[in-house]
């Protein structure tokens, strides 16, 4: 029988002694790539997190203590030692367990995760809350030096260097997130280093001062003037008030336990600077981190990659062959991305033209705001976000783009539904985050044909703020998805099937289920038409007159939230228009709930967005 096998909660892992901890950690790593290798998830940086998880629960009384995950990728040992070893293979699946750490799902799950730089400043709370309850807890955080890129990891260090009691931040440093990390941030943690000398002085002067608490801060202020004599280099985290300790090795787990049991007896705000690789342990995630971040299905023994064959080029692709076409051809065009320039496929463009492509970090707000800067001098920024991540930047998109008055093409990248990752993933909002913000304008194209004609159309005629929406994976026209652009006039819709009974507004790709379910209802004898809206902000207002002038039952389709969706936004319109008395308005979308984890067919169906959904709901309002 293996250790992992006897192991199911930290209290376990405690029994073990400290000389079969690497053993553990290497049972870990083979269970993550078998478990991984069939039911596809984050791969590489779980497996650089292991010797860092099992250190940590060994010497921390978990969940007593709490312990913060940044972002979650690299949760999965965690969740293996936690007591869900025998739930894995439910992970990512629809009712089985969340990819990333989630606090309905097990009390060791201190703060959910998903997006990226919250753990400092979720943990300062939890630390703060345990001094004003008088409980002796600790609180530890682990983050990427990714994920320090955040503004709000500088918020929560700024605060917690003056408020913190007892906190710990692990920097988990692999030098990769999801592609290479850039920025001055990761150019200091490649070449820090800490004076001995320093530490010797510091040391010395703290327990000098302790019995004089009255003199305490003002020389400790002249104590900190001469840390540019006596360090090699300013150490940034002790600037902010963080007792410093590293680089150490993060795969050594024996010296991690050490230096974690001795650090657990030092109060105040604490940072372990851990040196660890992405993929550690396999030997093809380790040569390809980028691409083995999630890999989907693979061989374990040999590493080699699953690959469906694609029926269309996904709309990610599309995206960034219609981006660089469009650069070419107008040179005020600058490709800007917050750390997700394969993901959005935006490297297509950066290696052709890599001083047009800028890559800022995990940091959504200041990709928004360093386009509008770039807008103000007449460059023309196409800033790919994801969904999801945009809401960070929500005040960014109105105050410095909106207000400002400049032209910014915001691309969001995997709007709707995006399955697997769940609930912090999908794109729900956006339609309902921006739909009030006056001047803007929101675009979502049925198909990749209207995707390449929204971003030149964005570029012919620039009027601002142009927000367009598309989905995560593959598009719908197979080979034939490299179109004559086509100049599409804001707030115009066009009639896909024309119909008597009943019409349907559809927005975005869910138009194609739509369509789908329209022809079949044809066969029954339900006769719809359908009205592919293209834009949530301006509607067609003229179209929307007309049906509601020829059509009583009417029928709004979208990939995002119902509450404030371009259903609402008609049903607005419609408000205004004399009242007949008769009308019926059916609004299809996500419902007033986050939706969970699972396949995207499969939660499309929950929401009633597929094509069965959308025929259901017809019939019903046919009567049939």
């Amino acid at each position: 029988m293996s250790l992992l096998d006897n192991i199911n909660s930290p209290s376990d892992l405690k029994k073990l002694p400290v000389k079969r901890l690497p053993e553990l950690c290497e049972e870990l790593r083979r269970f993550i790539i078998r478990e991984l290798a069939s039911n596809p998830g984050h791969l590489g940086s779980s497996l650089g997190a292991i010797e860092l998880t099992v250190a940590i629960h060994y010497v921390y009384d978990t969940p007593d203590d709490k312990l913060v995950w940044d972002v979650g990728h690299q949760g999965y040992a965690h969740k293996i030692l936690t007591g869900r070893r025998d739930r894995f293979a439910t992970n990512r699946k629809l009712g089985g367990l969340s990819g990333f750490p989630k606090r309905s799902e097990s009390e060791y799950d201190a703060f959910g995760g998903g997006h990226a730089s919250v753990s400092i400043s979720a943990a300062l709370g939890m630390d703060t809350a345990f001094s004003l309850k008088g409980e002796e807890r600790k609180t530890i955080v682990v983050i990427g030096d990714g994920a320090m890129t955040g503004g709000l990891a500088f918020e929560g260090i700024n605060n917690a260097g003056v408020e913190a009691r007892d906190l710990l931040v692990v920097l988990n440093d692999n030098d990769m997130s999801i592609d290479p990390n850039v920025g001055a941030l990761n150019r200091y943690l490649l070449s820090i280093t800490t004076s001995r000398r320093y530490n010797r002085f510091k040391k010395a002067t703290q327990k000098m001062l302790s019995p004089l608490p009255r003199l305490s801060n003002t020389i400790a202020r002249s104590v900190s003037g001469l840390k540019r004599f006596l360090l090699q280099s300013s150490n940034f985290f002790e600037s902010f008030g963080f007792r410093y300790f590293g680089p150490v090795d993060g795969h050594d787990v024996v010296q991690l336990v050490r230096v974690l049991q001795d650090m657990k007896h030092i109060e105040g705000p604490k940072l372990l600077h851990a040196l660890t690789v992405k993929g550690k342990g396999y030997a093809p995630a380790e040569q390809s981190q980028t691409t083995w971040h999630a890999p989907g299905v693979f061989d374990p023994d040999t590493g080699k990659r699953k690959r469906v064959k694609a029926v269309s080029k996904k709309f990610q692709e599309v995206f960034g062959e219609t981006l660089l076409e469009l650069a070419e051809m107008n040179p005020a065009i600058v490709g800007v991305t917050p750390a997700m320039p394969t993901g959005c496929s935006m490297n297509i463009m950066q290696a052709r033209m890599p001083e047009r492509v800028f890559d800022v970090g995990i940091a959504e707000g200041h990709a928004v705001t360093f386009s509008g800067g770039l807008a103000t001098q007449g460059m023309l920024p196409y800033c790919n976000i994801y969904s999801s991540f945009m809401q960070r930047a929500y005040d960014n998109v109105i105050h410095d783009v909106v207000l400002q008055g400049v032209n910014v093409v915001l691309c969001l990248d995997r709007a709707g539904l995006v399955g697997e990752d769940g609930s912090t993933h999908h794109g729900a909002f956006d339609i309902a985050c921006f739909r009030s913000v006056p001047g803007i304008t929101i675009a979502s194209p049925y198909d990749e044909h209207e995707l390449r004609n929204m971003m030149y159309s964005a570029q012919a005629n620039p009027c601002g703020a142009y927000m367009i929406r598309y989905p995560r994976g593959e598009g719908y026209r197979g080979d034939d998805w490299h179109n004559d652009f086509e100049y599409i006039e804001r707030g115009t819709s066009r009639v896909l099937t024309h119909g008597h009974d009943i019409a349907l507004l559809s927005l975005g790709p869910v138009g194609n289920e739509a369509a789908d379910a329209i022809d079949e209802l044809a066969e029954e004898g339900i006769s719809v038409e359908h009205i592919d809206l293209r834009f949530a902000k301006p509607l067609d207002e003229a179209m929307l007159r007309r049906v509601w002038n020829e059509f009583d039952k009417i029928v709004t389709a979208e990939n995002g939230v119902v509450a404030g969706g371009v259903g609402s936004a008609v049903l607005e319109f419609f408000s205004s228009l004399p009242e007949s008395g008769s009308h019926k308005v059916v609004r299809l979308g996500l419902p007033d709930r986050f939706i969970e984890h699972g396949s995207v067919d499969e939660l499309a169906a929950q929401c009633g967005i597929d094509k069965n959904g959308i025929k259901r709901t017809i019939r019903e309002l046919a009567g049939k």
